[in-house]
């Protein structure tokens, strides 16, 4: 996928996210993955203020493909596999070295905290993800 077409964020891993086998603990790739995610917040929630939140994760699967290590930075790359009519599944993935080392697949959903229910995604904030659909790729 071409780099204008997902969010990137790079992470440099911190010597207490390591576990006693000397790599990054497994926890840490969600809370990883959520700040590689602020780019899809923002499109719901641009100043991202909390009582301004619509979004809402649903499901969040991870695949720990490879050891992630201390001391060499981490890009969280993020797309938009699927805009559902209230939710958006986004695909993640975690690269090191140059390896893909971990993917991630999160179901957010447009939310009303009035009523608890979902809500369509408007029309606006649909344009505005179709940018990062994965499957627009030619």
């Amino acid at each position: 996928m071409s780099p204008e077409r997902m969010f990137s964020t790079a992470i440099n891993p911190r010597f207490c996210d390591t576990d006693a086998l000397g790599h990054i603990n497994n926890t840490v790739l969600p809370v990883w993955f959520l700040e590689g995610r602020e780019g899809i917040l923002r499109i719901f929630n641009p100043s991202l203020k909390t009582e301004d939140v619509s979004l809402v994760l649903a499901k969040i699967e991870i695949e720990y493909l490879g050891e992630i290590f201390f001391g060499r930075p981490v890009d969280i790359r993020t797309f938009v596999l699927r805009i559902g009519t209230s939710s958006v599944l986004v695909g993640q993935e975690a690269w090191q070295d140059n390896q893909l080392r971990s993917t991630a697949t999160a179901t957010m959903v447009n939310f009303d905290k009035h009523t608890r229910k979902s809500i369509p995604i408007p029309a606006d904030i649909r344009k505005r993800l179709a940018p990062y659909l994965l499957e627009q790729e030619t």
